[in-house]
């Protein structure tokens, strides 16, 4: 990468580090945000390490720590292509600083290769707690030299750069097939659901094929299918064989790739980045266009209207906001044309449970996915440098976030409750029983949707260069997530025993009283909120 890029990418990662805005912002609430942000991404990190340490403690215990090396670079491999995919369309195309950027003297390969490596840089801190956790639980048990600790930390800091680059490669040949239709984004999405479904179907095929045994058995024949896996995608191979073996040749092969392949694909990006950003930002005007009559509607919904559009001319804000309602809703068919109890064999992995011991799960596992992510965490901070336009209308803040909120509603809501329904008809629960569910998963959306504008509203972040700073990395959606699917996963388990002590109805009944409760204190507090920011 020439020196230019390496300019580039240094300007950007110092005017986005929470670091230095601490250093050196002299706004308060700006250096307690950033504060807040940096804590919250240690505790992160530090929740993911343990998870990690424990996996590869269980893998030790059974007599497979020499799978260990393999399981990481598995594991890693596949997040850094899933997210990387997630996230490559708004940090490679159409993001905000693009005309500005390409008005200096940069070539196009030079701004695409340091927004690249931007992106790996601001991952490396999660890709390293999976390092240094499996690490951890790989010298517990193998006790190896000094010189495997120093190959595995440098090896696993490069191993993502190749799955990366072929999602940034992807990324660009989607962006390039969706550039030649009027809808860009929505063939964008679509492409983009589409491959992650693949994605994630791949993860559970390698799942099976590991498992394929009974117990021990199929502990015992990890080592066999990573290094199956291993055959079919080279680069675990040689991160495997450089840190138990330490042999040369795979280090240099791991290494040399990935530079080569940095520098190929970003002369292919080099050639096309301009036309393929210059045409995802250019808009066709229908030639039949007809001035008809306005269609009239009130103050909340025309702000839930604005937000739609807001999320269909934006492919990363839609892949975000919509990737739970894609899941919940393939779940919920597979549920239909396979069968509720061969999906709750799957997810069991042969536990001792029956089908009518996870009945109270159905509408909290509904929940976890729908609930996944809600859009009023995001919105306030979506309006970014537009926010004194929105705020010189005759429109009270009130108004303004009730509307943010109906968005949420209403397009949450529909998924929750199909779902639970087609879900409930799977597991051929009573009529009553069912109609319990639904009023549960909607309380269980109402309250996310008035949580989540709290965290929106009290971390709001205008200030921002590209989307995904709010969409995917805020601390707005941080803060909501973290506490919200950690206590949705504790009920998972805590309703399949209170069902069997209480009840199925008198635990969903008391859920939804609950939940109920929350969203109409978070509702009151949001309002609270919005009326000191008007």
């Amino acid at each position: 990468m020439s020196k230019s890029g390496f300019l580039l990418l240094k300007t950007l990662l110092l005017s986005t580090s929470k670091v230095n805005r601490v250093k050196h912002s002299k706004d308060p609430k700006v250096r307690r945000k950033a504060i807040g942000g940096v804590v919250g991404e240690t505790v992160g990190f530090i929740v993911i390490m343990v998870y990690c340490i424990l996996a590869s403690v269980g893998y030790g215990r059974v007599g497979q720590a020499a799978a260990i090396p393999g399981i990481m670079a598995s594991t890693l491999t596949m997040l850094a292509l899933i997210f990387t995919f997630l996230k490559v369309n708004g940090y490679l195309f159409g993001f905000k600083e693009y005309d500005m950027l390409m008005s200096l003297p940069f070539k196009p390969r030079t701004v695409a290769g340091a927004k690249f490596l931007y992106m790996y840089i601001s991952s490396l801190l999660w890709y390293s707690s999976l390092i240094i956790a499996f690490l951890i639980g790989y010298a517990y048990y193998e006790r190896p030299g000094v010189a495997v600790y120093v190959v595995w930390i440098i090896l696993g800091m490069i191993l993502p750069i190749i799955p990366m680059l072929i999602a940034a490669l992807l990324g660009l040949l989607i962006a390039k097939l969706s550039a030649g239709f009027k809808v860009k984004n929505i063939i964008q999405t679509v492409l983009t659901f589409v491959f992650v479904l693949i994605a994630f179907s791949a993860q559970y095929i390698i799942q099976a094929i590991a498992e394929s045994g009974k117990g021990e058995e199929a502990l015992l024949g990890i080592s066999d299918s990573i290094e199956n896996v291993g055959r079919l995608y080279l680069p675990i191979n040689w991160f495997v064989g450089s840190v138990i073996n330490l042999r040369v040749s795979d280090m240099l092969l791991l290494a040399g790739i990935s530079i080569l392949l940095f520098e190929i694909i970003f002369s292919i990006f080099g050639r096309y980045y301009r036309q393929i950003n210059s045409s995802l930002k250019a808009h066709a005007a229908r030639k039949d266009y007809r001035v008809t009559e306005q269609k009239k509607r009130s103050v909340i919904n025309s702000i839930a209207f604005k937000e739609l559009k807001r999320m269909l001319g934006s492919n990363t804000y839609m892949i975000n906001a919509c990737m739970g309602l894609v899941l919940v809703t393939v779940l919920s068919i597979a549920c239909l044309v396979v069968g509720f109890d061969k999906i709750a064999g799957i997810v069991l992995k042969g536990a001792p449970i029956t089908k009518e011991m996870l009945y109270p799960a159905i509408p909290i596992f509904m929940f976890l996915f729908v609930g996944m992510v809600s859009t009023s965490t995001m919105t306030p901070s979506l309006e970014g440098k537009n926010y004194w336009i929105v705020k010189s209308l005759p429109i009270r803040n009130t108004d303004l976030y009730k509307g943010k909120m109906a968005f949420n509603m209403y397009l949450m809501e529909p998924f929750a409750v199909i779902s639970t329904i087609l879900v409930s008809c799977s597991a051929r629960i009573p009529v009553g029983l069912t109609i319990l569910f639904v009023i549960q998963v909607f309380v269980m959306v109402a309250y996310s949707t008035s949580f989540g504008m709290v965290c929106g509203i009290k971390f709001i972040k205008l200030q921002w260069e590209n989307e995904i700073e709010v969409v995917k990395q805020g601390a707005a959606v941080a803060i909501y997530l973290f506490p919200n699917m950690v206590v949705s996963s504790l009920l998972l388990v805590v309703s399949v025993y209170a069902g069997m002590k209480l009840g199925v109805a008198a635990v969903s009944v008391g859920l939804t009283v609950i939940y109920l409760i929350l969203a109409i204190v978070f509702y009151m507090l949001a309002m609270k909120m919005a009326k000191k920011r008007q």
